[in-house]
């Protein structure tokens, strides 16, 4: 009975994050967000229910590799192809740029330029869950918009596995030469892998047979693609979450696809909440009121800096304003590889605590505040021809100029018949004064003419009272 409490301690997680959960579906946001707002509620910064993350800090990073390894199995590498090179030039530009951009802020903040590259890697990085909700909510997940957007993504999940790789060799604050080997073996291997993926049918995963017949050991299969590739990844001196996304490409692109995704889901959906749920639980509200000016300056950094870069990308690549605005609306936050990239950086000892709680708070600022992306991308969606930027700011924001510009006339008018009220009662006012001092000056004039005036003052009296002059007193005797 011993372990009662910590029962009731999962379960009090448990319930409040799907309560969470359903509360953030019900806004039409993803879980994910749920999630942390869980973490945040239960953790050191709420009500301080769950103080030890510790405790749940190995799950979260089982959570983080099953992560990988689901995004790897969901990654449609044939439709790819056909926007392969809009993506990957908006991806490597988006990195390039991001990078430059934070080497120029980390100038202000003495920071050392490894933190530009950890920063620059975040910045580039979007939510893919935040992105499909939104698509699909939106009805654009089929669509040109839809396509490009996933594209992105797609380029962005294939470069979270070299950036592990280069995050964890950030050591010491230098940038260790051999990182450049293997970042430079890990892409062969991942540029290896889907050309050898994407031009053969798909293939069938050893022992086959056996995971289609026998269904009791199927989610024990499923899980253990994933953990033999993470194994051999670290073996390799690799990030274990990098085998992890290998080996849901290799899944991926099997004929046992549907069946391992369907076995090891609900394993990988309570992980992920227990990922999330220990980010939530990082999250320092006395760190963010200490440094309330530095977090709203990054989130308002990374909002107008990453839609206007992808904008400007995709315009200069030949897309429409129409499409090019609302895939850098969905675009616009950052994404839940932050926090991995943050916790390899820290385990590196790249980055301090401090420094991993800031990544946290602007990331999940950005989450948060995604419905402003979302209701942009809405009003956007329902435009059937932009004409150019004017027409792209109009629509964007043209019902709040009018309730502006219609409050401010409103305004102006009622302060000028306020104004006017009060002009003419004080012209009003003046010439009632000047009426009475022309009556009083007429009446004044009239009784001197009839000898009414009033008599003139007499002279004062002079005093007759005589000075006396003091008495001088003899001269003494010498």
């Amino acid at each position: 009975m011993h372990s009662a409490p910590e029962l009731t301690s999962i379960a009090l997680i448990a319930v409040a994050a799907t309560l969470c959960g359903i509360f953030m579906m019900r806004m039409k946001q993803p879980a994910i967000i749920g999630y942390i707002l869980c973490g945040l509620i239960l953790g050191p910064s709420g009500l301080g229910l769950v103080e030890n993350r510790d405790s749940i800090s190995f799950l979260a990073e089982l959570g983080i590799i099953l992560l990988l390894y689901f995004v790897g199995m969901e990654l449609s590498l044939r439709s790819f192809l056909f926007v392969w090179r809009l993506a990957l030039f908006s991806t490597l530009v988006q990195i390039s740029v991001s990078i430059l951009a934070v080497l120029a802020l980390t100038r202000f903040f003495d920071w050392p330029i490894t933190y530009a590259v950890l920063f620059g890697f975040c910045l580039a990085l979007s939510s893919t869950a935040v992105c499909i909700k939104v698509l699909d909510n939106m009805g654009q997940l089929r669509t040109r918009v839809g396509r490009i957007t996933m594209a992105i993504l797609i380029a962005q999940d294939l470069a979270v596995a070299p950036m592990l790789v280069i995050v964890s060799n950030l050591a010491g604050g230098e940038i260790n030469p051999m990182m450049f080997v293997e970042v430079g073996i890990s892409i062969a291997v991942l540029v290896g892998l889907i050309l050898f993926l994407t031009r053969r049918k798909k293939l069938n995963l050893p022992y086959h047979k056996h995971l289609t017949a026998k269904t009791d050991i199927t989610p024990l299969a499923a899980l253990t693609w994933c953990f033999a590739f993470a194994t051999l990844a670290g073996l390799f001196g690799m990030s274990p979450a990098f085998g992890a996304f290998l080996a849901g490409l290799v899944v991926g692109n099997s004929q046992q696809r549907n069946i391992i995704h369907e076995k090891a889901e609900p394993v990988q959906a309570i992980l992920l909440m227990v990922f999330f749920l220990s980010i939530g639980l990082l999250i320092d509200i006395d760190y963010f009121i200490n440094n309330f000016g530095l977090v709203i300056l990054l989130w308002a950094f990374v909002m107008i800096f990453k839609t206007a870069l992808n904008m400007g990308l995709l315009r200069l690549q030949g897309e429409s304003w129409k499409n090019a605005a609302m895939v850098s609306l969905v675009l616009g936050q950052m994404g839940e590889f932050s926090f991995i990239l943050g916790a390899a950086a820290e385990e590196a000892s790249v980055i301090e605590a401090d420094i991993y709680k800031l990544i946290v708070i602007v990331t999940v600022m950005s989450l948060i505040t995604s419905p402003i992306y979302i209701d942009a991308a809405k009003r956007l969606g329902q435009v059937a021809e932009i004409n150019g930027a004017k027409g792209l700011m109009r629509k964007l924001y043209w019902h709040d100029w009018q309730v502006t510009k219609a409050t401010s006339r409103m305004m102006w008018q009622s302060a000028f018949h306020i104004a006017t009220i009060l002009q003419i009662a004080l012209d009003k006012l003046r010439n009632q004064i000047k009426g009475h001092q022309k009556k009083f000056k007429a009446m004044g004039q009239s009784r001197v003419k009839t000898g009414t005036a009033p008599p003139p003052k007499s002279p004062t009296k002079k005093s007759t009272r005589k000075k006396t002059t003091p008495k001088k007193s003899p001269p003494k005797d010498a």
